[in-house]
C-alpha cells in the first residue's frame, strides 16, 4: 500500500507539474520563431522577383520587418500572415503562387520573428496585423477594397481577427484551427485545458463576425489541424463564402494540390477582385 500511495503521489505531482508547464510556457510552445531560425535564408530575388524591404512600427512601438513584392500585372494586394514557425524567407513558394495570381504581396514577420523586434504573444500578433493594415492603407494608399487578407495555420487566426475588424476585398483562412482551446484539447485530452489555456485565438468567433467574402482552405490529410475544423469554420461563416478542399498534409498541401489550389484561389479572386490576363495561368479546371 505504501508503494502504491507513493506512486499515486508521484503521478499527481507530475500531473500538476505538466499543468503548470503548459500554463506558464504556452508562448514558447506555440510561437516558434527559432525553428528553423530567425536568419533570412533567401529573398524573392531568388525567384526572379523584385521586392522592397519594409520597416514599419506597431501602435505599441515595436519595429517590424516585411517584404513588399509587386506583381507584373496586379489586380490587388495580398496581406500575408504566415504560420508559427520560421520567417518570411520560408514562404517563397507561396509568394510565387500569389504573384502568379496577379497579386502584390505584403508579407510580414510577427514581433520576435525574423528581423522583427519584440517578443511574440497573442495580443502582439493582433497589433502587428493592425500595423500592417495601416501601412498598406495609410502609408501606401492601397484601397481596402483591393486588399485580400490571407493567413495560414496560426496566421489564419491573425487574419481572421483582422478580417472581423476591417472591410476588405476578401478574407482567406487556410489550414486553420477553430480556437487555441480546441487545439489544446486535441493535443492534451487528459488535461483541463479550458482552465489552463491563456492563449485563446477564437478563430470561429472571428469568422462569425467577419463580413468580408471568405474562402476557407483545408487539406483532407492535415495531420496537425483536423479537416473537420476547416469544415466547422466554413459552417460558421456568412455568405458569400467558399470552401476549397486540398489533398495533402498541413505544411505541403498547397504544393501537393498546386493546380487545384491555384485554380480555387483564382476563381474566388475573380469573383471578388476581377479577372486578369489568362496567359498568367493558362487553361485550368475550376474547383467544385
Amino acid at each position: 500500500m505504501r508503494l502504491i500511495l507513493t506512486l499515486l503521489v508521484a503521478a499527481a505531482g507530475l500531473y500538476v507539474l505538466l499543468g503548470a508547464t503548459l500554463y506558464w510556457m504556452q508562448e514558447r510552445l506555440v510561437f516558434l520563431p527559432n525553428l528553423p531560425g530567425r536568419a533570412l535564408e533567401a529573398t524573392p530575388r531568388a525567384l526572379g522577383l523584385d521586392y522592397e524591404d519594409v520597416r514599419f512600427e506597431t501602435g505599441d512601438g515595436v519595429s517590424l520587418h516585411g517584404w513588399y513584392v509587386q506583381a507584373p500585372e496586379s489586380r490587388g494586394t495580398l496581406l500575408f500572415f504566415h504560420g508559427n514557425a520560421g520567417n518570411v524567407s520560408h514562404r517563397l513558394d507561396s509568394i510565387a503562387i500569389f504573384v502568379e495570381l496577379a497579386l502584390d504581396v505584403f508579407i510580414i514577420d510577427y514581433r520576435g520573428y525574423g528581423q522583427s523586434e519584440g517578443k511574440p504573444g497573442e495580443e502582439g500578433t493582433y497589433r502587428d496585423a493592425d500595423a500592417a493594415w495601416r501601412h498598406l492603407v495609410d502609408e501606401r494608399g492601397v484601397d481596402p477594397e483591393r486588399i485580400v487578407i490571407f493567413g495560414r495555420s496560426l496566421g489564419a487566426a491573425v487574419a481572421a481577427h483582422l478580417g472581423a475588424r476591417t472591410r476588405a476585398a476578401a478574407l482567406i483562412v487556410e489550414s486553420s484551427f477553430t480556437s487555441a482551446e480546441d487545439m489544446a484539447a486535441r493535443l492534451y485530452p487528459f488535461m483541463p485545458v479550458r482552465l489552463l489555456t491563456r492563449l485563446r485565438y477564437p478563430v470561429a468567433d472571428y469568422v462569425a463576425q467577419n463580413r468580408n467574402p471568405i474562402l476557407v482552405v483545408h487539406g483532407r490529410q492535415d495531420e496537425i489541424i483536423p479537416f473537420e475544423m476547416g469544415q466547422a469554420l466554413y459552417r460558421t461563416a456568412s455568405a458569400p463564402k467558399a470552401f476549397l478542399k486540398l489533398t495533402g498534409d498541413h505544411n505541403s498541401g498547397f504544393l501537393i494540390s498546386r493546380d487545384r489550389y491555384v485554380d480555387g484561389l483564382d476563381a474566388f479572386l475573380a469573383e471578388h477582385l476581377g479577372e486578369y490576363l489568362d496567359e498568367y495561368l493558362g487553361e485550368r479546371t475550376r474547383f467544385d
